[in-house]
């Protein structure tokens, strides 16, 4: 195979692997690893060595960067607390015992040494959002337990890559070596790297805020800087250059007024056209003999971590709280490794083999294993365990409603009367501020963004209505929540955008969404109607008062919204609904308040005197 189909096959490979990984709901990393393992090893059709020669190592090196950089931005030390003394324990003593005990069982079991078993505990702490997000979507346990992993895997993601930079930041300063002299070396690296990280993070923060770079070259200069920084602080101190950027990461996210919202979305494509490509690559230099050569010890060391250091780990933070035995056997089992472990091992094995030693070659496949084992394992078990143990929230029939105007908080209303999961979402501090006084929970800010995606709890929610007056975000958030839920489950209002120029037209895509509550129903109608005193009304239907009587009865003056069956299912009207309501269905509408005699009678004056 030539260069240049071998170089389009990993960008084939990755979009693949990307797709499938949305279409079954499982991690993206483990499509990745296992396509590259088959092109790599098994087949032969991919061989990165011979194909990037001597530039395989700056590649590796300079991917793994941005990857720290990315995940340290999402550590705020201020918010750390403020998720529960649980996600507290595990992120700081959890992560203390997963590391002392992955280190002490891999020196035991393995051929390592002291220093390359601490430097696998610390690649086996991290979890990571990458892997934990797929398999909560999937497993649907109920939200304390799933706030929880939500947020280990956010908040332990940069910890536990600082951790594995620092650990092995000492290995290199000890190499040949006095322990004063590695005391040293370490230090100094140490330093370099927190003063130039803090240094850069503070220069790139304060460039951003007072905007030096135009909007369209923000992500572009971002990146441009990090790859320059962690290149400067390489030629200052010796493999500084990882600590550096991780700190560049964590004090920019702990920069006030610094909108990193771009940032982070750039994160996601970036995570596409990169980190993708860069795992097929590492997958497809695996050596497949080394996890036959790893044998039964190896084995015995994954057995360990997942049935005896997780839980040692769970059960000791657990200390304090009031988590019950049930969910701490769930938090217990969910513990995915991910892709910092997986990128960080392959790098950091490239680095020790380059500089002598040898038994690092066995750190790659030994962290692949524990990756797709409990990647496999987790992903294949969680969901009948949080079954047996009566975790699982129940289906997904609640409502993401965009838009917390007074329309939207009225239909929220009604919803959450009949015991259906709603979130309201919107931009405005006012809406937002009205839902929370009306106990209506609402997340602040755009549905769509990355903060919205580690923030929003979405438990119970399958289906969006999108009830808001922002006709440029509103597309947008259909067709975000399309990749989230089925086609069929986003619904929005009609406009007039038919009639309008085609340059000024929504998009086709969108335009078939505009289905929800019938024909001419916009928000502007429902809008109108809510200030003129219409109001939401639940009519149950009965074998003498059917949805034909209903209809005869309020004519115009209702806009049938929902029907409820008789087993709690709750149906959508839309312009081309296919249920037809029953006896023992109850009808959800917004009606117009009828006028009373006395209405009519002044109504009837005014006429006369005009």
């Amino acid at each position: 195979m030539s260069d240049m189909s071998a170089l389009a096959l990993i960008g084939v490979l990755s979009i693949l692997c990307q797709w499938s990984a949305w279409r079954l709901k499982i991690p993206a990393i483990l499509p990745l690893l296992l396509v590259g393992m088959a092109v790599g090893p098994a087949l032969g059709w991919l061989q990165p060595d011979p194909l990037f020669g001597d530039l395989l190592f700056p590649v590796v090196s300079l991917s793994v960067a941005i990857i720290l950089f990315e995940g340290s931005l999402t550590l705020k030390l201020e918010g750390i607390r403020g998720h529960g003394r649980m996600v507290t324990h595990l992120v700081t003593i959890g992560v203390l015992i997963t590391w002392v005990s992955a280190a002490i069982v891999a020196y035991l079991l393995i051929d390592f040494g002291w220093a390359l078993a601490a430097l696998f505990g610390a690649l086996v702490v991290v979890t990571g959002p990458t892997v934990i997000m797929p398999m909560l979507r999937s497993v649907r346990p109920q939200a304390n337990v799933a706030n929880i992993l939500r947020w280990e895997g956010i908040i332990i993601d940069p910890i536990g890559a600082l951790l594995a930079v620092l650990v092995y930041e000492f290995i290199i300063a000890s190499q040949g070596a006095g322990m004063l002299q590695a005391t040293q070396a370490f230090a100094i690296t140490v330093a370099v790297g927190f003063v130039l990280g803090y240094a850069a993070g503070k220069v790139l923060g304060t460039a951003l805020r007072r905007g030096w770079f135009p909007h369209y070259l923000k992500n572009v200069a971002t990146l441009a800087m990090v790859l320059g920084v962690f290149a400067l602080s390489n030629a200052v101190q010796h493999e500084s250059g990882l600590l550096t950027v991780t700190v560049m990461g964590m004090v920019m996210a702990n920069t006030r007024n610094l909108n990193l919202d771009d940032i982070l979305e750039f994160k996601e494509t970036l995570s596409v056209l990169l980190i993708s490509g860069l795992f097929i690559i590492l997958a497809a230099r695996l050596n497949m003999e080394a996890f036959s050569e790893l044998g039964l010890p190896a084995v015995i060391l994954l057995a360990t971590i997942i049935f005896v250091v997780r839980p040692l780990s769970v059960w000791i933070s657990a200390i304090g709280t009031q988590l019950n035995f049930r969910e701490k056997l769930l938090l217990s089992w969910i513990a995915p490794r991910g892709i910092v472990a997986a990128a960080v091992s392959a790098l950091f094995a490239l680095k020790l083999q380059q500089a002598g030693w040898e038994d690092a070659e066995l750190l790659v496949p030994l962290v692949f294993l524990v990756i797709l084992s409990t990647v496999v394992l987790q992903s294949l078990t969680a969901k009948p365990l949080a079954h047996a143990l009566k975790l699982r929230e129940p289906p997904a029939h609640g409502f993401l409603i965009f838009g917390a105007n007074i329309t939207a908080r009225r239909i929220a209303k009604a919803l959450q009367d009949q015991e259906l999961p709603v979130l309201l979402a919107d931009t405005n501090w006012e809406n937002v501020k009205q839902a929370r006084m009306e106990n209506l929970p609402v997340y602040f800010g755009n549905p769509t963004s990355e903060h919205a995606a580690n923030n929003m709890d979405l438990t119970g929610i399958g289906r969006v209505l999108i009830l808001s007056p922002y006709k440029q975000l509103n597309p947008v958030v259909a067709l975000h929540f399309m990749d989230w839920f089925s086609t069929g489950k986003i619904f929005g209002l009609p406009t007039n955008e038919h009639e309008a120029p085609a340059r000024n037209q929504l998009s086709e895509s969108y335009r078939d969404r505009l289905k929800l509550f019938g024909k001419g129903v916009t928000f502007s109608k429902l809008a109108s109607l809510t200030f003129q005193g219409a109001q939401m009304k639940t009519t149950n239907l009965t074998e003498n008062f059917g949805f034909e009587d209903y209809q005869e009865r309020y004519g115009n003056r209702a806009i049938p919204m929902f029907a409820m069956d008789e087993r709690k299912m709750l149906h959508v009207f839309t312009t081309d609904h296919t249920f037809e309501p029953k006896p023992g269905w109850q009808i959800i509408a917004l009606v117009t308040v009828e006028e009373t005699a006395s209405e009519q009678s002044v109504k009837q004056h005014r006429e006369k005197d005009d």
